[in-house]
C-alpha cells in the first residue's frame, strides 16, 4: 500500500485543498494518508479530520517538521512512501505515477513530480525570478523545491539516516545519485510561490541559511578531496541561460539581486548557528 505522510504546522487554510485532490476519485481502500499536526495552534487537525476515515490525523506538541516526518513514519503502513508538504497540491493521478515509477524500476530509489508554479497575481520581480529559477539545470533535475518526494523502502532507509536539517528536501535530493532519482513529469504538483518581493526574499534567506547548514554537515562527513554534491547556481549557469535566451536578461538581474539580498539576510543566522528559525511565507497560503 502506498503511504503519504503530510507534516502540517498551522496549515488550516491550505491543507483541505491538498487532501481533496489526493482523495478525489479514489476508492475507500486506496492510499494510506497520515497527517501529522505538529505544534498547531489553529484548527488544522479538525480540517484534516473532516476528510473522513481515509485520513488519519496524529497530533504532536512539538512544532518540528523533522519530528513530524519521523512520527508519520511510525504510523504509515507501506511503500512506496510519499512525503508531501501541506501547502502544495498533488492529485491522486500524480501519486499513482510516482508509485508506478518506483515500482517499475528497482534501481530507482526516489522520485518527485514535475512542478507547476502559478505566477498570476505575483509581483513582477517574483515572476521574473521564477522564470529564471525554473530553467536552472539543478532546479530542473533535482527533487527539491517541489514539496513532494516519493521513496522506495530502500530509498527510505537512506533518507531516514539523515539528521534534522532545515533543507530537508535538498538533503534528500542530494542523497541519491542521478541514476537513483528521477523527476516524473507525468506526475504534477502545484507549488504556490510567494506573491511579493519581501516574501520571496524571506524564502531565499531561509534557503541560503539552510544551504549553509547542509554544507556544514557535508563538510563534517567529507573524507579525502572529493567535493560534496551541490545544487548551487554558478555564474556559468546564468551565462548559459542568457546565451540560449537573451530575453531572460531582466530576470537574471532580478535573480542575482535576490541572491545577494538573501546572502546578506542569512549572514547573522549563519554566524550564530541559528538553523531553527523558520522564515515562513504567508502570502503563498492566501490562495
Amino acid at each position: 500500500m502506498t503511504s503519504i505522510v503530510i507534516p502540517a504546522h498551522n496549515e488550516s487554510r491550505v491543507i483541505g485543498r491538498l487532501l481533496d485532490a489526493l482523495l478525489a476519485g479514489t476508492p475507500a481502500t486506496g492510499t494510506d494518508i497520515v497527517v501529522v499536526c505538529n505544534g498547531c495552534t489553529d484548527d488544522t487537525a479538525r480540517v484534516a479530520g473532516e476528510r473522513g476515515p481515509r485520513v488519519r490525523v496524529v497530533e504532536i506538541p512539538t512544532p518540528s517538521k523533522h519530528t513530524a516526518l519521523r512520527v508519520g513514519d511510525e504510523h504509515a503502513k507501506g511503500f512506496p512512501r510519499l512525503y508531501v508538504d501541506a501547502d502544495v497540491v498533488l492529485g491522486a493521478a500524480g501519486v499513482r505515477a510516482l508509485a508506478g515509477a518506483l515500482a517499475g524500476s528497482p534501481d530507482l530509489l526516489a522520485a518527485a513530480p514535475g512542478r507547476d508554479i502559478p505566477l498570476t497575481g505575483c509581483a513582477w520581480p517574483v515572476r521574473a525570478y521564477y522564470r529564471v529559477w525554473q530553467r536552472l539545470p539543478a532546479v530542473r533535475a533535482g527533487l527539491f523545491g517541489r514539496g513532494v518526494i516519493a521513496v522506495s523502502e530502500a530509498g527510505h532507509a537512506r533518507i531516514a539516516a539523515l539528521p534534522p536539517l532545515m533543507a530537508d528536501d535538498l538533503a534528500a535530493s542530494l542523497a541519491f545519485g542521478p541514476g537513483e532519482r528521477r523527476v516524473v513529469e507525468a506526475a504534477r504538483v502545484v507549488v504556490h510561490p510567494p506573491r511579493t518581493w519581501a516574501d520571496l526574499i524571506r524564502r531565499r534567506i531561509r534557503a541560503a541559511t539552510s544551504s549553509a547548514e547542509l554544507e556544514r554537515f557535508q563538510e563534517s562527513l567529507r573524507t579525502g578531496t572529493a567535493a560534496a554534491p551541490t545544487a548551487r547556481t554558478g555564474t556559468a549557469d546564468l551565462r548559459a541561460l542568457l546565451w540560449s535566451d537573451p530575453r531572460l536578461l531582466p530576470g537574471v538581474v532580478v535573480f542575482v539581486a535576490a541572491a545577494l539580498a538573501a546572502r546578506r539576510g542569512a549572514r547573522r543566522a549563519i554566524r550564530s548557528g541559528d538553523f531553527d528559525t523558520w522564515l515562513r511565507d504567508e502570502s503563498s497560503r492566501s490562495s
